[in-house]
């Protein structure tokens, strides 16, 4: 049998990040040949991928990486099966080496493809399944390109990206938070005008029958029904919508005997109400009209606005599970 050092032994593990004893082994399989040994463990990671091929990779680690003029941005997420493998430091300086990697590509398929240490991202991959034990994946690859680009990371669970159309005073604070908006509330679009109108069409349509279910039970109950509305987003409420709804904010004022010199200070309080009371998808799915997080009492286009001449451009989001 041929032996082989401690010192051959901790240059392979440093290469591979296996551990001592399968490090040893692959050293002894392929007669001392340090490169024959790479390949050795990686078949063991072939053969380990391929009984686990069927596993669920919902655990993981979300890492996002900026490039040095904050112009590109990547967050990718390397999967495996456990939370307890996921919070691993070595298992997340993985993570973190390979988001490195994927800054510098645009696809996840050239990402794959791309050199890690003398072989592909995806054999890598294969490698550290069979020095882990588990399926490794990486579950979610968002790239993202703007005049400014920051980003955020909570935890390692949940990493967002966010892209500004220029560079403002603050901007690290400004592009910080709208990332902690996007990683904490979610979104799928930036605005409502990004919505296609048979899904507006659906989801009011899904939304009011679950209002008016609810409403059957809390009426039997005894309970304060929830208001239907009739719309969902502001793609709906035309110039037509927004005139009927002041009339009847103002008739409604002129029924309860408030004088009409003061109704100018009393409209925009309703208007306000109607526009938020059916504009619930907006809230919910549209990143500048959801409350910001940091002070409810604005959106997050208007905490925008008070850096002056700058707009969001795009966010993306890449989240553990």
């Amino acid at each position: 049998m041929v032996k082989v050092t401690a010192a051959e032994v901790n240059k392979l593990r440093q290469a591979t990040g296996a551990g001592m004893m399968d490090c040893k082994k692959a050293l002894v399989e392929a007669e001392g040949d340090f490169d024959k040994a790479i390949d050795v463990l990686r078949k063991k990671g072939q053969k380990v991928a391929e009984k686990r091929a069927d596993r669920d990779s919902s655990e993981g680690a979300a890492v996002a990486k900026i490039n040095a003029d904050n112009t590109s941005g990547v967050a990718i997420v390397l999967g495996c099966e456990t939370d307890f493998v996921g919070k691993n430091e070595t298992f997340v300086a993985l993570a973190s080496d390979l988001a490195d990697i994927a800054l510098h590509h645009d696809t996840k398929e050239a990402f794959l493809a791309a050199d890690f240490g003398g072989m592909t991202v995806a054999d890598k991959l294969i490698e550290q399944t069979g020095v882990i034990g588990e399926k490794l994946d990486i579950t979610s690859f968002e790239k993202l390109d703007a005049p400014y680009v920051g980003q955020y990371v909570h935890i390692n669970k949940i990493a967002a990206l966010v892209g500004l159309s220029s560079k403002v005073n603050n901007v690290e604070t400004l592009v910080k938070d709208v990332s902690m908006q996007v990683a904490s509330m979610g979104a799928s679009s930036l605005s409502y005008k990004d919505f296609d109108p048979a899904f507006i069409a659906s989801e009011t349509e899904a939304r009011i029958a679950v209002i008016e279910k609810d409403n059957i039970e809390l009426g039997r109950l005894g309970k304060t029904l929830k208001n239907v509305p009739s719309f969902i987003s502001m793609a709906q409420l035309t110039s037509e919508v927004i005139t009927q709804a002041e009339d009847a904010a103002k008739a409604e004022l002129k029924a309860e005997g408030k004088p009409e010199q003061i109704w100018d200070r009393i409209l925009p309080g309703k208007m306000e109400r109607f526009i938020s009371d059916n504009t619930t998808l907006d809230q919910e799915q549209c990143l500048l009209d959801q409350r910001f997080i940091k002070d409810d009492k604005q959106t997050v286009a208007q905490y925008v606005d008070t850096y002056g001449d700058v707009t969001v451009t795009g966010f993306k989001r890449a989240t553990v599970g």
